[in-house]
């Protein structure tokens, strides 16, 4: 009897992902990629274009019998009467909603009979997730102020891998919409800790009354299959998992446990952590979203990822190998050069409009070594700081895993134990977020309690003595000056 392959797509911001997995062992069979186009407004048809693609260059999904999608997290799908996309979706890196974000966590705390005050504490209470513009409750509210004959428009809201895995079914009836608690917990109107939607503060968003008709996602448990494939295109074949957030399912695929810690240096910065506890956190430092497994992944959040090393590496004239090699010769501190990367604006900490810089300036600092060390340093500290805010949430740290394309660089790899504090472990390079959907496609299949035991990449263990680099930052990450309108 031949194996049993599963498939599992990373619908990410830059890219679809497709790998083929041996259902039992995880052992890889192929691999597809496409990309996406750039910018912070996508039609959802570009994504449905490179899913096509990137499946036919894994193969094709012939000889697959389960398919689950995971993706980037907040976009806005909006859709009408017929199904029909209204307009592009908004990313979660399109900061234009952050007065909305504002609005939304003032307009909370005066409901409650306090004050703007009180705004912070309620939403958090609320949805384990105090608003900020990545958030797709904001993007509502920006519809609903910016367009409002969109807004009237909306007759049902997804997410990116909530609305691809309905094209997938066929995109038939509004009940074979479907998303899991990962990704509904990121929108902010989704009850992380009770599992329910907060139909209030769709339509408080939306300023709709009548909210209680808009088509949600149904949020599905870990592991209940969303339905079979679309007859009509050939993949009646297949089942449909619920998929995931992309980083709930690169938390899958890593095999993440209470305990466990991932840095992930994409296009954003991620620390998530594994916790048997919400986390409401009124701070608005660390997300309390849901994990894939019925667990939950609180999250802390930078707009300010690899993207940092990529203009850092155009400024200097030198590719990523160059960068690391131009960092790692300079020494920690880069002579006093401290750089604030918040190049597109900030989440973590809310500072949408600010910009990056370098401070510490001197005829010593300035030197293409200081300046890529700083580079990498600053982006590390804004990831340590959000570390620390998990720690004082409670979330137990005993391990932490170093993973996105950023982790590729050595530099990062070397400096980060320095910055961080501890040890730091760095498995293979592998498609994490994919990983996690395939594995979950393969959990659908089995109908067993947990996810099937498959084995995990090697890792490498780096250590560095603690510098005191994260305290200077500390004292110089306010120093920043806003996006001129």
């Amino acid at each position: 009897m031949g194996e049993t392959l599963v498939a599992g797509v990373d619908s990410s911001t830059q890219s679809c992902k497709v790998v083929v997995r041996d259902a039992e062992t995880g052992a890889l069979r192929r691999f597809g990629q496409a990309p996406h186009p750039e910018g912070t407004e996508v039609d959802p048809e570009a994504w449905w274009d490179a899913l096509q693609a990137a499946v036919a260059a894994a193969g094709g999904l012939d000889d697959v019998a389960a398919v689950s999608v995971a993706g980037q997290q907040h976009g806005m799908v909006v859709l009408d009467a017929n199904g029909e996309v209204i307009r592009p979706a908004l990313l979660w890196n399109d900061t234009r909603s952050a007065r909305a974000a504002e609005d939304l966590i003032a307009e909370l705390g005066r409901a409650g009979g306090g004050d703007a005050a009180a705004g912070p504490a309620a939403w958090a209470t609320a949805t384990g997730t105090v608003p900020v513009a990545s958030l797709t409750v904001t993007k509502l509210r920006w519809l609903a102020d910016h367009e409002p004959e969109n807004a009237a428009r909306v007759a049902a809201v997804a997410l990116p891998h909530d609305w691809l895995t309905w094209r997938l079914g066929g995109a038939g009836c509004w009940d074979t919409l479907t998303t899991d608690r990962s990704d509904a917990s990121g929108t902010g109107y989704f009850d992380t800790a009770a599992g329910t939607y907060r139909r209030d503060l769709l339509s408080l968003a939306l300023r709709r009354d009548d909210a209680e008709g808009i088509v949600l996602p149904r949020v599905l448990a870990p592991a209940r299959a969303a339905g079979a494939g679309d007859d009509a295109a050939g993949l009646g074949h297949l089942v449909l998992g619920p998929g995931a957030g992309d980083n709930a399912a690169a938390a899958l695929g890593l095999g993440m446990s209470r305990g466990d810690v991932a840095i992930s240096v994409g296009t954003s910065g991620v620390v998530s952590a594994v916790s048997a506890e919400p986390v409401a956190d009124p701070s608005a430092l660390v997300a309390g979203f849901a994990d894939a497994t019925g667990a939950f992944l609180p999250l802390a959040v930078t707009l300010n990822g690899s993207r940092v090393l990529d203009a850092t590496a155009r400024l200097l004239g030198v590719d990523h190998a160059g960068l690391s090699a131009l960092a790692l010769a300079a020494g920690p501190g880069a002579a006093g050069l401290t750089f604030v990367p918040y190049l597109e604006g900030e989440r973590t900490p809310n500072l949408p409009a600010a910009t990056g810089s370098l401070v510490g300036m001197s005829l010593a600092s300035m030197t293409p070594e200081n300046v890529a060390r700083a580079a990498v340093e600053g982006l590390l500290c804004g990831l340590a700081d959000g570390m620390s805010a998990m720690e004082a949430q409670g979330v137990p740290v005993e391990r932490v895993r170093l993973i996105g394309g950023g982790a590729r660089s050595e530099a990062v790899r070397r400096i980060a134990p320095a910055v961080l504090g501890r040890p730091v472990q760095v498995p293979e390079p592998g498609e994490y977020v994919a990983d996690g959907a395939a594995r979950q496609a393969a959990w659908v299949l089995a109908g067993t309690a947990g996810p099937p035991e498959w084995s995990t990449s090697r890792v490498q263990t780096y250590e560095a003595e603690p510098t005191a680099v994260r305290d200077r930052y500390a004292a110089r990450r306010h120093l920043v000056a806003e996006r001129e309108s």
